[in-house]
């Protein structure tokens, strides 16, 4: 077949001699789809990553030079009918663009804002709709028209290498926090991607991964944040993931992609492919994924020769051609929205700051440790302390201007960290960082975390005489391409155990106290090791003004209010997808590149099904170390006169919250439902809704309020493919977390009530 750029060549030729063509409008877009040739479809459809157009080299981050540079990727223009090129960028916490540029003095740094799990951490929807409405002038203002984000896959295991990019174990938190993310981005008048659609459970393999999910797993857990996103956000574009599931790519699954996503949710936005080489174009195309990316020629070739020779429908190619051009009209670069480059970096920076606090999770403060007071030195340790990890690695890195340490936030506080310890700790940073182990992550994308710096007792007990208080940094990063390890990274490394032990010793045996900074994206090991602090604070990976915010939690300027969104296990085994996990597997591909049917490496069965998170720990009685929805305060706060009342489709219930301490603070009140007895096995309880106070004074009250709707009450039945929610009495629950439930009410559903869907996701191995 001629190659495009000819085919092309000749139909602009043709074009020139010809009346003129119609120039896409939102109200004609059908005339315009008349109006192309079935290869100037077949290019819509693909990347402007694909060489046809010239964009690069090849299909690849980094051919995006010619629009803006180190964005993700582009789609293509056809300028006789008037159709631009658009730009999409990552990520998940800020937009991931190229900082430089050839021959261009300025700098294009973007704000780091905090991670996943520690926006969602915040259980404030208000707060998150906020952040993204900073997110996306950036999107805006660097010229980009969609933003990768919101990363929504559910923590199915601990060990996941993205999970800071994600928001928790539980879909209702993950597609409500995503909601209120995609709204503030997209007030601006660019769009989001949902993604990995869906089940990207790990990055071992991920490529080529095999999940293996049955039904009512797929429908409770893995697609029911999608879902709540899609209805409540109206998102403009769906990512689907890399992997297979029950069997097919997702990439090339009709039934996720056009059954459920647009026929049952309802979702009209374009799907788009997370960045891969080509595969099966056709059968994508056929799924309803609209977009491939980054784009390569062969994709456009195959559509063409699919179409011609019968094997692709035209009209699949016209469906998708038309979401395309629907989209194309929402966006800056069809309206000509004259970006300036230029966004308002230091009103952002105080965004991230004040977010970053409210996501923090005070995990421990025995006898009043903190906040801070009559400190005047402390003993810094922890080579994150001075290195400090605002964010993970790969598409969710962003290229920040700055990132403040904890001992640059300490001392900017008006806390002295000691001398000695900060000039040990600094020339090793200094030392590491020449011999290159801080440059790049294991991934090739983002900072690595330096290795951990063992200190002497007799220099720990010299700080033990000298300082008022210790504080310890334990930090981890994670990110694309691999999963963690359980040794030397969900536990500690005999170094930061024998660090610990030795610090937390030499000061209690002084009568002063320890505190233990976790600067992590996600879980890791508690258990063993928590006795040994006063106080223990979760500051995540807090963004780049990371180290002002924890510095203003400590010294109790923000009151910490942030809340577990995952259960902290007491060991990462214990979590029942541990059995089928990709822990220490290795890769299986032969020369050839031919499967050898390696469990959790070509496959991996969620045998679990819905017993993921606190719906195991909780309906098990199992121990953990701090349970899903658990965080401290420097405050107290009580609540009281607990309502459930129907309405025409669901309840509405109200708790009143007071503030019983001595400190104004936040409280994020989550509500759970325990369903009556069915056919089918429930869990203990579900959370169904949450919300957050305002800041409230000591002694203050404030009334909130959860809309429930039956739908949201109902369980998955396989036996009938279909949503059900049972007849009889729900008792919803009031708690501070699943373990402190402190109010309770009823709800009674007169009748049974059944939702149909389509019979599909059948598992293609035994589960």
């Amino acid at each position: 077949m001629k190659k495009l750029t000819m085919t092309l060549a000749a139909a602009a030729v043709c074009a020139a001699a010809a009346s003129a063509q119609p120039q896409l409008r939102p109200d004609n877009i059908d005339e315009v789809l008349a109006a192309m040739s079935l290869e100037e479809k077949a290019v819509l459809l693909v990347g402007g990553g694909n060489r046809t157009f010239g964009a690069g080299e090849n299909g690849i981050i980094g051919s995006t030079d010619n629009m803006v540079p180190g964005a993700a990727g582009t789609t293509v223009s056809i300028p006789r009918l008037g159709i631009p090129a658009t730009v999409l960028t990552d990520g998940p916490a800020g937009v991931r663009i190229s900082p430089t540029r050839k021959n261009d003095e300025h700098t294009y740094y973007a704000t780091g804002f905090p991670v996943g799990t520690a926006l969602a951490s915040t259980w404030n929807t208000e707060l998150v709709e906020e952040v993204g409405r900073a997110m996306g002038n950036e999107v805006l203002e660097y010229g980009c028209d969609v933003l990768l984000a919101p990363g929504m896959n559910i923590h199915r295991s601990p060990l996941c290498g993205r999970n800071f990019e994600y928001y928790s174990e539980d879909p209702v938190v993950t597609g409500f926090i995503a909601a209120a993310f995609v709204n503030g981005i997209q007030s601006n008048g660019v769009g989001t991607s949902l993604k990995h659609y869906a089940a990207n459970s790990q990055e071992t393999n991920r490529m080529e991964v095999d999940e293996i999910v049955g039904p009512r797993a797929m429908r409770e857990i893995y697609l029911k944040g999608f879902e709540i996103a899609v209805k409540d956000a109206k998102p403009w574009t769906v990512m689907s993931s890399y992997n297979r599931l029950n069997g097919p790519y997702t990439q090339e699954d009709r039934d996720l992609l056009t059954t459920v996503l647009r026929d049952e949710w309802g979702f009209d936005g374009i799907v788009m492919s997370d960045w891969t080489g080509p595969r099966h174009t056709d059968a994508q195309v056929h799924a309803g994924n609209d977009l491939m990316e980054p784009g390569f020629a062969a994709q456009a070739e195959e559509i063409v020769a699919k179409v011609k020779s019968g094997e692709l429908s035209e009209a699949d190619v016209d469906t998708s051609v038309r979401r395309m051009l629907q989209y194309l009209v929402k966006t800056p670069h069809y309206k000509g929205y004259k970006y300036s480059n230029t966004p308002d970096l230091k009103a952002h920076a105080a965004v991230t700051r004040q977010s970053a606090t409210e996501g923090m999770v005070l995990l421990k403060n025995e006898d009043h440790t903190l906040p801070l007071k009559g400190v005047n030195e402390i003993a810094l340790f922890g080579i994150t302390s001075y290195d400090f990890i605002a964010g993970g690695t790969g598409s969710g890195d962003v290229n920040k201007p700055y990132v403040v340490d904890l001992m640059e936030g300490l001392d900017n506080a008006g806390l002295k960290v000691t001398d000695d310890m900060k000039n040990m700790y600094v020339a090793y940073r200094t030392f590491k960082e020449a011999e290159g182990a801080a440059n790049h992550s294991s991934q090739g994308w983002g900072k690595a975390m330096l290795p951990e710096l063992a200190v002497s007792r007799r220099a720990i007990d010299h700080q033990a005489e000298i300082a008022d208080i210790a504080v310890l940094t334990l930090g981890r990063q994670a990110g694309e391409g691999h999963d963690r390890l359980i040794d030397n990274d969900f536990n500690l490394s005999a170094v930061e155990r024998q660090l610990l032990d030795d610090v937390a010793d030499a000061f209690h045996a002084r009568g002063k106290r320890v505190v233990v900074i976790i600067n992590t994206g996600a879980v890791i090991e508690t258990a063993s090791w928590k006795n040994k602090a006063d106080a223990i604070l979760l500051a995540w990976q807090p963004g780049q003004e990371g180290g002002n915010s924890v510095a203003d939690v400590l010294t109790g300027k923000e009151n910490p209010s942030g809340k577990l969104t995952m259960t902290w296990p007491m060991s990462a085994i214990d979590h029942p997808s541990s059995l089928n996990f990709p822990i220490g597997v290795s890769g299986s591909k032969d020369f050839f590149g031919r499967r050898h049917d390696v469990k959790n490496y070509d496959y991996t069965l969620h045998s679990e099904g819905i017993n993921v998170g606190y719906r195991y720990f909780d309906t098990a009685g199992k121990e953990v170390s701090y349970p899903f929805g658990y965080g401290l305060s420097y405050t107290t706060f009580a609540y009281s006169k607990p309502t459930v009342k129907a309405t025409k489709d669901g309840f509405e219930a109200t708790v009143t919250v007071t503030n019983t301490g001595s400190v104004a603070g936040k409280d994020a009140v989550q509500l759970y439902v325990t369903a009556p007895a069915s056919d089918i096995e429930k869990p203990a309880r579900e959370l169904k809704a949450f919300a957050k106070t305002r800041k409230l004074a000591p002694g203050e009250s404030q009334t909130l309020t959860f809309r429930v709707d039956n739908y949201s009450l109902a369980s998955y039945h396989e036996s009938n493919h279909s949503w059900v929610a049972d007849k009889g009495v729900y008792n919803v629950q009031f708690g501070a977390s699943v373990a402190d439930l402190r109010a309770a009410a009823k709800y009674t559903l007169g009748n049974t009530l059944t939702w149909e869907t389509n019979d599909i996701f059948h598992p293609s191995r035994e589960l």
